[in-house]
Formats: structure tokens, sequence, C-alpha cells
């Protein structure tokens, strides 16, 4: 059975609702596999996948409150939130030559991405973010936020040489 509810009006604009619940993250990289192949660009799943799947364990884990339970296992709250919707959406959208992963959830703090810890168990998500994407950000919405993930469909015209600060660069928003 699926988590999620797909819509779509424009078709570089799709929108997928997602269920509290576990499977929430397979849903998102489903969704982003069926996606990205219809519109061509089946190369970009692997990181579009890896960086939807951290996005959505991080609405799960930080915005509906999922609670540890054991070691991988978490209890995710099962009712929708506020106003009758579920709490989490994952978004793309195409603009040739980009795509953008966007997660919106229900809580209102940014993202923040932890001082690096390679024998912690968690917290290395936004940096997975981060490498696996041109640039990523997050902006506040009414009752909620949006991390967002801009990926690169084609190769750019940037020199190696040349400083991603030159070409474009990050861009973070925090509150």
């Amino acid at each position: 059975m699926s988590t999620g509810t797909a819509l779509a009006v424009d078709p570089h604009v799709v929108t997928c609702t997602l269920a509290p619940r576990y499977e929430a993250v397979r849903t998102a990289r489903d969704f982003a596999r069926s996606s990205l192949q219809r519109w061509g660009l089946g190369e970009l799943f692997d990181d579009v996948a890896l960086v939807a799947s951290e996005l959505v364990t991080n609405a799960l884990r930080h915005a509906i409150g999922a609670c540890p339970t054991a070691v991988d296992d978490y209890d995710f709250p099962t009712s929708p939130a506020a106003e009758s919707r579920l709490p989490i959406r994952i978004s793309l959208v195409h603009r040739a030559p980009q795509v953008v992963c966007a997660v919106s959830d229900p809580s209102s703090i940014g993202p923040v991405a932890r001082e690096a810890d390679f024998v912690a168990e968690s917290g290395r998500g936004l940096h997975l973010v981060d490498s696996f994407s041109r640039s990523w950000g997050w902006h506040p919405l009414g009752g909620g936020k949006i991390v967002w993930a801009l990926f690169e469909a084609e190769e750019t015209s940037r020199p190696a040489s040349a400083p991603a600060a030159e070409f474009g660069g990050r861009h973070r928003r925090s509150a």
C-alpha cells in the first residue's frame, strides 16, 4: 500500500503528500524515480533519491516528532497534522537544465547542519545534501518550512578551475 498521493497540474511540477510513517522515505524515492524517468532525467536519480531520503527523514524525525524506540526504529505519529492535512510533502520541479527537490513540513524551525561526527549513528544528513546537490537552503512558510536542493540536469560550462562561488555558489537561508 502506498503512503503517498501524487498531484500534477504542470507536468514539470509534481508533488506527493507523504504519510507520517517510515514507508514515506521509500515512497519519496519511488516518486523521485518515476518523475525523473518521465522527464528523461533518470541519470539524476541516485543523487536526488539520496537527498530526498535525507530531507524526508529529517522531516519525520524533527518536524513531526518521531521518537526513536530502538536502533533505526521510530515511533511515528499516526494522525494527520492540524487542518486535516498530512504534514510532509515532497515536490520536484524541472526547469531545464535544473531540477529542484523540495520537502515541506509543519515545523518552522530551520535545519541546522551539525559538526561532522563520523562515528555517530546520525547527524550527517545535511552534509550529504550539501555534497550531492549543487546548492540547498530553506525558507519559512506559513505554518512550516520548505527545505530544497538544486540539481543540474546537464553539465555546466563552468571551467574545472573556477570556484563554485563565482558560478552561483551555495545558498543557505536561516530564520
